[in-house]
């Protein structure tokens, strides 16, 4: 155990993207229940507004990512970077969860369209894993082996994040971000037909109205067998949005 962490952690400076990670996932599921506890009306907590202006999370995210971010370039000294990486974390998971928000520029949190943000944080807590299985496989204090192994994990890394990203551009970004954990889920996903409103299908199958029929009985198809179950699952992770009610 003291080989793998000295190996794959210490020697490899990767303690600041560990507890950047876990200060990430920790910071985005506390914030996810307080929203929910504000939106119920159960709890202390309240919104929060300064001379009536409503003040989101976003906001203080961008702040620690500011300090985390200075932190790490001009701490000195032994735990800085460590400490930067705790602060960074938090800040990402606020910026993140509001996502949507600053994509759309308006308060679509409890909106279809704020579900946007959970794929977010979703795909940055899959990719700082694949980053602390693999990560740079130079510069590491391991034996050769180790290390053409971690070129080739490298490697597989960068096909499923393109893999990932063939998905999402097909509309499916559920599969995309359960291929980044599940790799083999993004290779299916990625060779499968697109969806029809998805970018891909009205680049590519515009002037092939056989695969746009295709892909629209194929998406029929996948509502009526999983359209329930995924909602389900949407709504335990990032609540119910308006038009579902509370």
């Amino acid at each position: 155990m003291g080989d793998i962490w000295s190996g794959n952690v210490d020697s490899a400076s990767k303690l600041p993207l560990l507890l950047c990670m876990l200060t990430f996932i920790a910071t985005f599921v506390i914030t996810r229940v307080i929203v929910r506890m504000i939106r119920s009306g159960r709890g202390p907590f309240k919104d929060n507004s300064v001379g009536g202006v409503h003040i989101h999370h976003v906001v203080p995210g961008i702040i620690l990512m500011i300090v985390g971010g200075l932190l790490a370039i001009g701490g000195v000294g032994t735990g800085w970077d460590n400490a930067a990486g705790v602060i960074f974390g938090m800040g990402l998971a606020l910026v993140l969860d509001e996502f949507a928000l600053i994509l759309h520029l308006q308060d679509v949190y409890w909106e279809e369209e704020g579900r946007l943000s959970v794929d977010a944080v979703f795909v940055l807590a899959g990719v700082m894993m694949l980053l602390l299985v693999a990560g740079s496989p130079f510069g590491v204090d391991v034996d050769r082996g180790q290390s053409w192994l971690r070129i080739g994990l490298v490697v597989l890394i960068a096909i499923d994040l393109t893999m990932a990203a063939i998905c999402a551009a097909k509309g499916k970004l559920g599969t995309a971000v359960a291929g980044i954990a599940v790799p083999v889920i993004a290779y299916v996903g990625a060779v499968r037909i697109a969806r029809p409103s998805s970018p891909w299908a009205k680049r590519a199958y515009g002037k092939h109205p056989n695969r746009m029929e295709k892909s629209k009985k194929r998406e029929e198809e996948f509502d009526s067998r999983w359209r329930t179950k995924v909602s389900k699952f949407q709504d335990f992770v990032a609540g119910t949005f308006i038009g579902e009610g509370s």
